[in-house]
């Protein structure tokens, strides 16, 4: 089988109940700390409004709506619905973070590792003047890339076995850069998904943005913000955590 032959974005449609299973909710509890604190930095104390674009099913903001008012987009009505059983007390939205439009503002907006889906700088430009549209100056934009193009090394390579009461899942991830001279690269994966005393086997397939953090912080600029770099160190990343901070 080619991999151009494996469908895309299926753990965002028919296979996006594998989700909670994959990264549980209860795994973000390290890097959503790291957001709060970025957040009480720059916004000070108080229950602020934030808004997270690309939201999919809401695992690190389950960790920040105790402390601040919560809105979310994301395009997948799938990975909303997941979201919306976590995050019974947030306003969701289903819609493109390129182009949605909500018509209030917050003072915060979040984008977490969906933001890898700008496969263009077009896209992340508009991407980021939708926050900027949103926001309540003075406010902050927090953005959280998988990979960047210093950084990346092909091919990446994951493995995990994870287990809930309904079922055993092992899946396999594999990173590469089939073209280095493009902007995206390419995740395939394979689901061994054990349950109600059967195993089969599902694959997926999803191409992302691989940008340089010159072109972040550069697009990030564009849309009329102030820019930081933040690294951190996180106990469940073998690898530096980087936020990208933009002011407004």
């Amino acid at each position: 089988m080619k991999t151009e032959d494996i469908p895309l974005n299926r753990l965002y449609n028919d296979l996006s109940y594998l989700w909670p299973v994959i990264s549980p909710p209860e795994e973000y509890g390290e890097e959503a700390g790291l957001w709060q604190k970025v957040l009480r930095e720059y916004l000070g104390a108080g229950r602020h409004e934030i808004l997270e674009l690309g939201v999919g099913g809401g695992h690190n903001l389950s960790h920040l709506t105790a402390h601040y008012d919560a809105a979310a987009v994301d395009i997948s009505g799938k990975m909303l619905g997941l979201s919306r059983r976590l995050n019974p007390s947030v306003t969701h939205h289903l819609g493109d973070m390129r182009n949605v439009r909500l018509g209030r503002k917050f003072k915060a907006v979040l984008i977490h590792d969906a933001i890898s889906h700008m496969l263009s700088e077009k896209d992340i430009l508009d991407t980021f003047t939708t926050a900027a549209v949103h926001i309540d100056t003075p406010g902050v934009l927090i953005v959280a890339p998988d990979y960047f193009r210093e950084t990346f090394s092909s091919p990446t390579v994951e493995c995990r076995t994870q287990i809930d009461e309904s079922m055993k899942l092992t899946y396999f991830e594999y990173a590469h850069d089939p073209d280095p001279n493009d902007t995206v690269i390419e995740t395939v994966f394979t689901y061994l998904i054990h349950e109600k005393g059967s195993l089969r086997l599902e694959h997926d397939r999803m191409i992302t943005g691989l940008f340089s953090k010159r072109t972040w912080a550069c697009l990030m600029s564009e849309a009329g913000f102030s820019t930081e770099e933040r690294t951190f160190s996180l106990e469940s990343e073998d690898r530096p955590y980087v936020m990208l901070i933009g002011r407004l």
